[in-house]
């Protein structure tokens, strides 16, 4: 028994979390960025040109967190719409940022031929403690479905409703981490009674298409994007990324909506999920950020000309 308590200094091996383990477990985090300083002031900035708006408040504590999204200026009802979506998982920083970086950078490109909706950080709770969860021990990321858990996924949710089904595309930017394998995938395992079962974490940029519907083309037109600045993570010895067979090159596919992932928040034909590998050698932060806007602007490209 003694090898399976160490996995996790939470809870008892085999026995999902109660209110007391989730009590410890949000006592242990602890505020290590400014949400308001990183996030919300650059936001501030782009007031000039795009129209931002509160769609949302997170209450938590003695903490409360507006949810901001942006949107094009010239909003119009006969164009499509595109979203795109940041920080779901607050740990992971270039979603967040490449979101941002975006919207400053190339946004304007497409002023006239798509309404952009932005929400550059779903989960500010979470970003400002490096985690994956909320602080009610809840995965955001799993959670966008109806009687949603975790208030950051059905805010969004009530954001998105009355554009849902005129989105053409919407890109969800994530990262994987070493820190994956080290703290959330154990807290997970802890948290759900299970044994936790090592993995290995791939070395590159993939995407996670839907299972339900998948764009084969749309991906692959993305992964050439990315490669011009950064590399595609390798399939392993089992020709697999995290346990699911590589669909094409740097490319696997997941059930979004039956596992309440954000990129099944609306009905658009072309959708995805971005995984940037922050912690390779081979990439730096900037690389990161630079490989989700280019991920966003080749998707963009492909379900315009493709519409």
């Amino acid at each position: 028994m003694s090898t399976v308590t160490a996995f996790y200094p939470i809870g008892t091996p085999g026995i999902p979390w109660g209110e007391v383990e989730r009590a410890e477990w949000v006592s242990r985090q602890t505020r290590q960025r400014s949400y308001e300083s990183e996030v919300l002031s650059v936001i501030e900035r782009l007031r000039s040109r795009f129209d931002v708006e509160e769609y949302g408040r997170l209450d938590y504590g003695p903490d409360t967190y507006p949810l901001m999204a942006i949107r094009s200026r010239d909003w119009r009802d006969d164009l499509p719409v595109v979203l795109i979506t940041g920080g779901v998982h607050g740990y992971e920083t270039s979603g967040v940022h490449g979101a941002l970086q975006f919207v400053g950078q190339r946004a304007e490109d497409y002023a006239g031929r798509v309404n952009l909706l932005v929400a550059p950080c779903v989960s500010p709770w979470a970003y400002e403690r490096i985690h994956r969860w909320n602080p009610n021990a809840v995965d955001p990321n799993r959670s966008f479905r109806d009687d949603s858990p975790a208030e950051e996924a059905a805010a969004l949710m009530r954001l998105v409703a009355p554009v849902r089904d005129r989105v053409l595309m919407h890109m969800d930017l994530h990262e994987t981490t070493d820190t994956d394998e080290s703290e959330f995938r154990p807290a997970l395992a802890a948290l759900e009674g299970k044994p936790f079962e090592p993995g290995e974490i791939p070395d590159g940029f993939y995407l996670v298409d839907d299972s339900e519907n998948p764009h084969s083309e749309f991906q692959q037109k993305v992964i050439e994007a990315v490669e011009q600045v950064t590399h595609i993570a390798p399939a392993d010895d089992n020709g697999e990324i995290l346990g699911s067979p590589m669909a094409a090159r740097g490319v696997i596919q997941y059930p979004l909506k039956q596992l309440g992932l954000c990129a099944s928040v609306t009905s658009a034909p072309y959708r995805t999920t971005t995984e940037v590998y922050p912690d390779s050698p081979r990439a730096t932060p900037e690389q990161c950020n630079a490989a989700q806007v280019a991920a966003v602007c080749a998707g963009i490209d492909y379900a315009l000309a493709h519409q």
